[in-house]
């Protein structure tokens, strides 16, 4: 998966018409998919959640805004949620092999065309700013439209990265920035107390020493007599959905009131709901690879055929720490045996077959199948380390926790070399019958022993990186040491 992901907010949260306009702008753009729209009538904003390469969700985004421009007025805009313009935020977000760099890139070209065609001020923030303070979205919508309106052309600090220094009459000003992934998360509180989710969201913000990459604010929503927090989690893999909720609901508990119940805004990325269950449901060595829809996709992407081998290397040239260099070791021996399966397909005389042959070919399909599991099988081995990990680091001195991350070290260990083995013996079969295959089939032959040799190596190179940890917690090595000098191809 390469790409980006595009999150516009707009102020326009009540006339459903509206948001479909702006939404359905960006349908029209070839290479864009619009994923999702949440509309919010108490925060009087829409967010919509966009994916597609760069280009084409600069078009999109800027054809929305031409809608919102047209649509919405800001000096008849009323809302729970802070808003400095129609278009009130547009973060780029890199996906896959797609580089911050890249978002940054698209974030410029954008903020160039909004202040060039529809006359309003833009404000560059997150990793497109180019003031460090701008870099905080909350200080850049400090004031809000009618704020920034009133001081744009007088206060120096107000300057904007793009366009001329006076809002749009209607349209207010915009921020256009890139970011990581974000999670949009709300929860609603037993009380209708404003004060009391103000002083909630206070204790639970990064900035006034809360949790870490957590920003929040306290919320009136009149229409269910109850009061919100809201917060945005800048990164949850330091702090997840559950520890927000969990810090939440025990500041809620020591005024005097509770939780009624909690949502995410927009998308979510799988693995932050995966959290919250391993936390919840103490799943020690829970395996992510393990979980039915990953596991179809991961066979559907490993397939050496056609389309699905594309989208494993799309898989393997992103960002991601899986599938990784274990899994093309396995997914080239994969490849490696089929063509050897050709090879041999070719060279046996159905008349008079050629049992050696015969017993290679099989040999080849069989370790064809292996090498696709283990494909799959490293990326899990990965995943085990990592959780293991966590919890080692979670719970420092337990036994039980530090023996779960050797087993998963050595589970790590264990399935590159059998990669490397299965590779190896695969090719001895190959070499052993080369002689009776047929000569004009020698360049395919000749790949497939090349092809062995890059698993071998590919493999063994993830062993040692693996023993390496292994060594560091006192585990014995020297065997398995011994093993990769054995396999290792030689010039």
């Amino acid at each position: 998966m390469s790409g980006f992901e595009c999150v516009p907010n707009f102020s326009e949260g009540r006339d459903a018409a509206v948001v479909e306009r702006i939404a359905g702008a960006a349908r029209t753009v070839p290479g864009v998919t619009v994923l999702d729209v949440e509309k919010d009538p108490a925060h009087h904003r829409s967010v919509i959640s966009l994916v597609g390469e760069g280009d084409a969700l600069v078009e999109a985004v800027l054809e929305m805004m031409r809608v919102a421009t047209g649509a919405i007025d800001l000096t008849h805009h009323r809302g729970e949620h802070p808003r400095m313009g129609a278009t009130d935020v547009v973060p780029f977000v890199p996906l896959g092999s797609s580089t911050m760099e890249d978002a940054v890139r698209l974030a410029e070209r954008l903020g160039e065309r909004v202040a060039r065609e529809l006359q309003i001020p833009v404000y560059l923030y997150g990793a497109a700013a180019r003031r460090p303070e701008r870099a905080d979205l909350a200080k850049v919508r400090e004031g809000q439209f009618e704020g920034i309106r009133d001081s744009i052309a007088i206060d120096p600090a107000r300057v904007p990265d793009f366009g001329a220094a006076r809002v749009h009459p209607t349209a207010g000003a915009v921020a256009i920035g890139a970011r990581p992934v974000l999670i949009a998360y709300n929860v609603y509180l037993t009380t209708s107390d404003l004060a009391v989710a103000k002083k909630i969201a206070k204790t639970v913000r990064a900035r006034d020493g809360g949790l870490p990459e957590v920003k929040a604010l306290g919320f009136d929503i009149p229409e269910r007599h109850e009061v919100q927090v809201s917060m945005n989690l800048t990164d949850y893999r330091i702090t997840s959905v559950d520890r927000a909720f969990d810090a939440v609901r025990q500041a809620a508990e020591s005024l005097g009131t509770g939780v009624d119940e909690s949502e995410i805004v927009g998308l979510v990325p799988e693995d932050a709901l995966f959290d919250v269950a391993e936390h919840h449901l103490a799943l020690k060595h829970f395996d992510r690879a393990a979980i039915l829809e990953r596991k179809v996709r991961s066979v559907e992407a490993t397939s050496p055929t056609g389309e699905s081998l594309a989208r494993f290397a799309e898989r393997l040239a992103a960002r991601t720490p899986t599938p990784g260099g274990g899994s093309a070791a396995a997914a080239a021996g994969a490849l490696g045996a089929a063509l050897g399966e050709m090879v041999l397909a070719y060279s046996i005389d159905p008349a008079q077959p050629n049992p050696e042959l015969g017993e290679a070919q099989a040999a080849l399909r069989s370790g064809r199948r292996r090498m696709l599991s283990l494909v799959q099988d490293d990326a899990a081995s990965y995943e085990a380390v990592r959780a293991a990990r966590r919890t080692r680091k979670a719970q420092p001195g337990d036994a039980t926790a530090e023996a779960g991350y050797r087993s998963a070290l050595r589970g790590a260990v264990a399935v590159p070399l059998e990669t490397a083995r299965l590779a190896q013996d695969l090719a001895v079969r190959l070499e052993a019958v080369r002689s009776r295959t047929k000569a004009a089939l020698g360049s395919d032959l000749t790949t497939s022993l090349a092809l062995f040799r890059a698993t071998t190596e590919g493999a063994l190179a993830n062993v040692a990186i693996n023993l390496a940890d292994l060594e560091a917690i006192g585990e014995p090595t020297a065997e398995v040491a011994s093993e990769i000098d054995r396999l290792r191809p030689r010039a």
